[in-house]
């Protein structure tokens, strides 16, 4: 079964060079061992996913300009998440603030191509379907 996912969780991007934590605002009104739970509606670049560092997409405009700079050699450019929609999937049994509750095996797409996912859900004690 899965885990909730809380402030705290530990991301990846598929194109990220670093990893990124996961924050969740008090928002939603519901907490998990005094930690604020999510749900997939928290998805806002730089208020939830903070950068991973540097970014190698090939379809980023800062990578494209960077590696033209370098004259054609890639070349990966800071990271600024673009992640306009929601996570795909949750947990759409739970409900959490009117949106299903967000787990660990959910994923968010970032419009330059990177696939975002959970290292860590950030509490290891709620599960959800």
């Amino acid at each position: 079964m899965a885990l909730q996912t809380c402030l705290g969780a530990m991301l990846k991007c598929s194109f990220g060079m670093a990893p990124s934590s996961f924050v969740v605002l008090p928002k939603n009104r519901v907490n998990t061992n005094m930690v604020p739970d999510a749900n997939i509606m928290d998805h806002v670049p730089l208020v939830n996913i903070m950068p991973f560092g540097m970014c190698s997409a090939p379809s980023n405009p800062a990578v494209i300009a960077a590696t033209a700079a370098a004259l054609g050699v890639p070349t990966p450019a800071p990271c600024i998440p673009a992640t306009p929609a929601p996570w795909i999937a949750g947990a759409p049994t739970v409900n959490l603030a009117y949106f299903p509750t967000l787990n660990n095996t959910s994923q968010l797409m970032c419009i330059w191509g990177g696939v975002i996912t959970f290292t860590t859900a950030g509490e290891f004690t709620v599960n959800v379907p």
